[in-house]
């Protein structure tokens, strides 16, 4: 496939991936008149030979993927999904600043005062503006340094932004049932089980001194 708007930077940058597919045939002399041969995304996408090859997969990949719940004591939910119901635009929850310096996933803000150490990590980093807007990155830990606020992200940017553009930081969750309740006051949307045994329970034995009578162990 070859399209002027599809350039090599944007290829490489991702915002391809996953890009929906349709394959039509059609009557040049009455364009109404067609038929869709194919349809389905773009799945890893390839660089050789000076060319990028895109492999499609059709509407039943779609079959590979999990179904369903799993009983798990952390949440399940996306922070800020439908499931989740957080606003992550509510005050405390993002801070937008501009990159004052940054490499190899390494990246300081403009300080974020009010937020505590560790608030973004888990979190997710969204390019605002210049070439790479609109990228994602997911924070691995965040702390104060002196005037400027560092970023480490488990994975750089597929195009890193450059000094000057700006950065949206979005609070992070760990899943757990306290995070939910204390950071974000939104345990009744929690969508995990944290009162479900763990491995090392199925192995216990009754121990003297102790409740032996199967009750709640959270009593």
């Amino acid at each position: 496939l070859s399209d002027a708007s599809v350039s090599e930077a944007d290829l490489m940058a991702g915002r391809f991936d996953g890009a929906g597919v349709r394959n039509w045939i059609v009557n040049w002399q009455d364009v109404s008149q067609r038929l869709l041969q194919f349809s389905g995304t773009f799945g890893e996408v390839t660089r050789a030979g000076g060319a990028f090859r895109a492999e499609l997969r059709g509407l039943s990949e779609g079959l590979n993927q999990v179904q369903g719940l799993v009983y798990q004591r952390a949440c399940s939910a996306v922070l800020g999904d439908a499931r989740c119901g957080v606003d992550l635009t509510r005050a405390g929850l993002s801070h937008q600043a501009p990159i004052v310096a940054g490499e190899d996933g390494v990246y300081r803000i403009a300080a974020a005062a009010g937020f505590a150490e560790g608030w973004f990590a888990r979190g997710r980093a969204v390019v605002m503006s210049g070439a790479a807007a609109g990228l994602v990155g997911l924070v691995k830990f965040d702390q104060t340094e002196g005037v400027v606020r560092r970023l480490d992200l488990w994975v750089d940017f597929a195009r890193a932004p450059e000094v000057g553009d700006v950065i949206r930081l979005e609070a992070g969750c760990d899943k757990a049932a306290d995070t939910c309740r204390d950071k974000f006051a939104n345990f009744v949307n929690f969508r995990g089980f944290p009162h479900i045994p763990g491995d090392d329970w199925s192995t216990s034995y009754p121990v003297s001194g102790k409740a032996n009578d199967g009750g709640s162990l959270f009593r």
